[in-house]
C-alpha cells in the first residue's frame, strides 16, 4: 500500500516519523491538502473504525491502496485539518510505544498510525517493515500485539468497536 501524508510542519523535525519515512522512501510528504492523493484518510474524528472491510479488494485502483495521514502537532489538531479527500476512518483502541507519548491510548505518531492501519489490514510486513529503523519500533508492535491480532480478525467497523471496548472497559 502506498503511505501519504499531508505534512504541516509544526513538530520537532528531528523526532518527526514521517520525515524520517519520506527521507527513506517508504512515504510521499504533502505541504498541500489540494496535492494529497485521496485514499484511506486515518482521522481520528471520524464517525467509522479502520477494519478488514476497508482493505482493498483487486480492481479496485490505487485510490483504495493508498493510506493517508495527517502530520501534526497534537495541540493543534482539529476536525477541519482532516478535510482530505477519501474514505475517512479512525484507529481503534492502540497504546503509542514511542518515546515521546508511550503508554497513551490514542496519541499514535505517523509512523505508528500507519503500522496500526496495515496491521488492521492485513498487512503486517509492511508495518514491521516501517517500524524497523526506529530504535522504539518493535515496542509499538508489542504493546499492541493483540489488540492488532483481534482487530485484524474482524469483519467490519462494528466488530472492531465490540472489540475495542473490551480494552476500554478494562482501562
Amino acid at each position: 500500500m502506498e503511505l501519504h501524508v499531508r505534512y504541516e510542519g509544526d513538530d520537532d523535525p528531528d523526532k518527526c516519523s514521517a520525515r524520517k519515512l519520506s527521507r527513506l522512501d517508504e512515504a510521499e510528504l504533502h505541504r498541500a491538502t489540494r496535492s494529497t492523493p485521496p485514499g484511506i484518510v486515518l482521522n481520528p474524528f471520524a464517525d467509522q473504525a479502520l477494519s478488514p472491510a476497508d482493505r482493498p479488494a483487486p480492481g479496485d485502483g490505487a485510490r483504495h491502496s493508498r493510506v493517508v495521514a495527517l502530520d501534526c502537532s497534537w495541540e493543534t489538531a482539529e476536525r477541519e485539518a482532516f478535510d482530505l479527500e477519501g474514505v475517512h476512518r479512525s484507529l481503534p483502541f492502540l497504546v503509542a510505544g514511542n518515546p515521546v507519548n508511550f503508554g497513551t491510548a490514542f496519541q499514535l505518531n505517523t509512523v505508528e498510525a500507519f503500522a496500526g492501519a496495515l496491521a488492521i489490514l492485513g498487512e503486517r510486513d509492511h508495518a514491521e517493515r516501517i517500524l524497523s529503523p526506529f530504535s522504539w519500533g518493535h515496542t509499538f508492535l508489542e504493546l499492541n500485539e493483540e489488540p492488532l491480532r483481534r482487530y485484524a480478525d474482524c469483519a467490519d467497523s462494528s466488530d472492531v468497536i465490540d472489540v475495542q471496548d473490551d480494552y476500554l472497559a478494562e482501562e
